[in-house]
C-alpha cells in the first residue's frame, strides 16, 4: 500500500527524508543527471519568486516513508500553466501501475489550478534513434501519454539538439487536460521561453532561445496526430472528492450521568445523523496511534495517572476533584481523590473507568483523520467525544482528557507547518498550553472574554507565545454579546493571521456552543452564520481536518454541524486559482 502527498518544501524531517530519497531515484535512474539539478529540488520548493515558479513535489510513498516514486510539477502561475519537470519510479518498482497514478495525480493538480495546460518533455520515436532498444522504450513511453491525448507539438525546432551531437533530443508535449480547446501561439511561444529561461537558465543561450521561440509558427499550434493504436485511458481521480470521516464509535462507554452534565453521548447521534443526510462524507476506520504521539504533547507521568486511576475505579463510579495543591503539586496524597487536583484544572470534570479508554479513541480517531490529509483528501473530519482542547500537557478540565485536536496537528507537524483554528465558544487553553512555546505550529482562538467564559484564567490577547513561539499564539477574545457582524470580522481577521503563517495544513477545533441557547454559551449564531463560517475556512484552499470539540445544545447541534460542512465543502471546491514514465532531460550536456 502507498499514499501520494504533496511536498512542499523541506523543512521537516519526514519531508527532508523523503526528497534524499527522490534525489537517490534520480541518481540511480539517471546516471548522467546534474548535481546541480538534484541540489536545485529542495531549493525551488520554497523560493518560487527566485526560480520564477511555484514547485510541488508528488511522493508515492508507504507508512515507513519509503518512496517508491515521484513527480514534480512546476506551476507557472503568471502564465497560467503546469510543467511536468520529471515523473519516475523507483528502482525495481516498475510496473503495477504507479507512472499512472503519478500522471493522473499531476493532471489532477493541473485541473485543480484551473491552468490552460499542462506541458513536459518527451524524448523522441523517430528514425533519429538508431539505437532499437532506445528506440523501443521511446515508443512505449509517448503510447503511454498518448493514452492521455498528450501529444507533441510539431512544426518547431525544440527537438533539436542543445550542443553538435547531443543525441538526447526531445518534443515538448501539450496535455489539454480536460478542454478541448487549441493552444494559442502567443501563449506556446510565451511557454517556451518560461521553459528555456526559467528551467535551462546557463544551459541553453540566448540565440538558441530566440531561435527555438520563433520557430513556434502555427496559430492555434498543431499537434501530431495519434501515432500509436491506444485506447482513452479511463481517468480515475486519485484526489478524494468526499469529506473523509472518522467517528469514536466507542464514545458512549464515556457517560456521565451526574446531574447537569453537559457533555452527553447524545451528541455524537445527533451530529452524525444531520450530516449523512449531505453525502459529502465517505466514513474511514481509525487507527490505533501509539502512545509515543501522546507524550509528545502530553506529560508522561500525566499519561500514566490517568491510565492507572481510571483502571481502579469502579464502572458506575466518578470522582471529581476537589483540592488543588498549586505550588505543592508534588507532594503526593495516598488518597486517589485527593491527588485529581494535581492533574486536574476544575471541580466539573470526573474520573471515571472508561474516561482514558474514551479519550484515547478520540485520539484515535482525530489522528487517523489527519492521515487522511496525506492520502488525498482535502477534507477531513474527526468526529468525537469527549472533547480535548482544555486538556494542557499535564492537566485534564473542562470535559477534556486527552487533547485530541493537539495530537493532530502534532502529526501533521512532522510533514510541514501546521496552524490551528479554535472556534469554540470556550478558550483552547490546552492547545495554547501545548503549543506555547512552538512557531511551527500557530495556534488562533476565538474565544468568549475569559473575565466571564471558561476557563476564565486563560485566553486574554496579552498572551502571545514565548522562546520560540512568540508571536504564535493569537488570542482574538469577544464580547459577552458578540454581535454575529462582529464575529465575522474576526473569523476574518483569524485566517488572514493564519495566511501569514503559510500552513501546509489547517486543523479547526469545531466548536458548535457559540450557537444561540446553547447552555454553556452567549453568543446567537445560527444555521446560515456557521454556514458562512464553513465557506470562510474552506475558502482558505488548505488541507483542513475538523476536531469535534463542544456544542450542547443538542435540539440545534446536528443542523448547525450540517450547515458548516456545507459551507466548508462548498467553499473549499468553488475557489478560483487564487523511469519508464521520466520526462525531462538528465544528461550531462542536456537539460533536466
Amino acid at each position: 500500500m502507498f499514499r501520494i502527498r504533496k511536498i512542499y518544501d523541506d523543512t521537516t524531517v519526514a519531508n527532508r527524508h523523503a526528497i534524499e530519497q527522490v534525489q537517490s531515484i534520480i541518481r540511480q535512474q539517471f546516471p548522467t543527471a546534474r548535481r546541480e539539478d538534484l541540489e536545485k529540488i529542495p531549493l525551488q520548493l520554497h523560493d518560487p519568486v527566485k526560480f520564477k515558479y511555484r514547485s510541488v513535489l508528488f511522493v508515492a510513498d508507504n507508512a515507513a516513508g519509503n518512496v517508491k516514486g515521484f513527480a514534480i510539477m512546476l506551476h507557472l502561475a503568471d502564465l497560467n500553466v503546469a510543467y511536468l519537470e520529471l515523473i519516475s519510479v523507483a528502482p525495481k518498482k516498475n510496473g503495477g501501475g504507479l507512472g499512472s497514478i503519478l500522471y493522473e495525480r499531476i493532471r489532477e493538480e493541473s485541473i485543480r489550478l484551473k491552468v490552460h495546460g499542462l506541458f513536459f518533455e518527451c524524448s523522441i520515436d523517430d528514425s533519429r534513434i538508431t539505437n532499437p532498444e532506445t528506440l523501443k522504450t521511446n515508443q512505449l513511453r509517448m503510447r503511454f501519454y498518448e493514452r492521455y491525448a498528450a501529444y507533441p507539438i510539431c512544426n518547431n525546432v525544440y527537438d533539436s539538439p542543445v550542443n553538435p551531437g547531443d543525441q538526447d533530443l526531445y518534443y515538448l508535449m501539450y496535455d489539454a487536460l480536460e478542454t478541448a480547446v487549441p493552444l494559442p501561439l502567443p501563449l506556446a511561444r510565451q511557454v517556451v521561453r518560461a521553459i528555456l529561461e526559467r528551467k535551462y537558465r546557463g544551459i541553453v543561450c540566448k540565440e538558441q532561445v530566440e531561435e527555438v521561440v520563433n520557430s513556434f509558427q502555427d496559430d492555434p499550434v498543431v499537434l501530431r496526430p495519434p501515432k500509436y493504436k491506444t485506447k482513452p485511458t479511463p481517468v480515475q481521480r486519485h484526489e478524494k472528492t468526499a469529506i473523509a470521516l472518522v467517528v469514536n464509535e466507542g464514545h458512549a462507554i464515556h457517560h456521565v450521568t451526574d446531574k447537569g452534565y453537559l457533555e452527553a453521548p447524545i451528541r455524537l447521534p445527533q451530529i452524525l445523523k444531520e450530516i449523512d443526510r449531505t453525502g459529502l462524507f465517505e466514513r474511514i476506520q481509525p487507527r490505533k496511534t501509539p502512545i509515543s504521539l501522546l507524550r509528545r504533547i502530553h506529560d508522561p507521568e500525566y499519561l500514566a495517572f490517568l491510565r492507572d486511576v481510571c483502571k481502579q475505579l469502579p464502572i458506575d463510579k466518578s470522582i471529581y476533584p476537589s483540592v488543588f495543591p498549586g505550588r505543592n503539586r508534588f507532594r503526593k496524597s495516598s488518597d486517589i481523590e485527593v491527588q485529581l487536583g494535581c492533574f486536574c484544572t476544575d471541580t466539573m470534570t470526573p474520573l471515571n473507568r472508561n474516561a482514558y479508554l474514551a479519550a484515547a479513541g478520540a485520539v484515535d480517531c482525530a489522528v487517523t483523520a489527519a492521515k487522511m490529509l496525506l492520502e488525498d483528501y482535502d477534507l477531513s473530519y474527526a468526529l468525537v467525544r469527549p472533547p480535548g482542547h482544555h486538556a494542557e500537557w499535564s492537566k485534564f478540565g473542562g470535559f477534556c482528557y486527552f487533547n485530541s485536536t493537539a495530537a493532530a496537528a502534532e502529526y501533521l507537524s512532522d510533514y510541514g507547518r501546521v496552524a490551528v483554528l479554535d472556534i469554540d465558544f470556550h478558550h483552547g487553553n490546552g492547545t495554547q498550553d501545548i503549543f506555547y512555546e512552538r512557531a511551527d505550529i500557530l495556534t488562533v482562538s476565538i474565544h468568549g472574554v475569559p473575565a466571564y467564559a471558561y476557563p476564565y484564567f486563560s485566553g486574554v490577547a496579552a498572551e502571545t507565545g514565548s522562546g520560540k513561539g512568540k508571536g504564535f499564539n493569537v488570542n482574538l477574545p469577544l464580547l459577552k454579546d458578540c454581535p454575529v457582524e462582529l464575529y465575522h470580522k474576526t473569523l476574518a481577521k483569524a485566517l488572514k493571521r493564519i495566511k501569514a503563517h503559510r500552513p501546509d495544513y489547517l486543523v479547526v477545533a469545531l466548536g458548535l456552543d457559540t450557537a444561540k441557547l446553547d447552555p454553556t454559551g452567549s453568543w446567537s449564531l445560527v444555521a446560515r452564520d456557521f454556514k458562512r463560517n464553513g465557506e470562510m475556512i474552506g475558502a482558505m484552499a488548505l488541507p483542513t481536518l475538523i476536531v469535534q470539540e463542544g456544542g450542547y445544545r443538542t435540539r440545534t447541534l446536528g443542523t448547525n454541524a450540517r450547515f458548516f460542512f456545507e459551507g466548508l465543502y462548498a467553499g473549499h471546491n468553488g475557489r478560483e486559482n487564487k523511469g519508464l514514465f521520466s520526462v525531462g532531460r538528465c544528461k550531462e550536456k542536456g537539460r533536466f
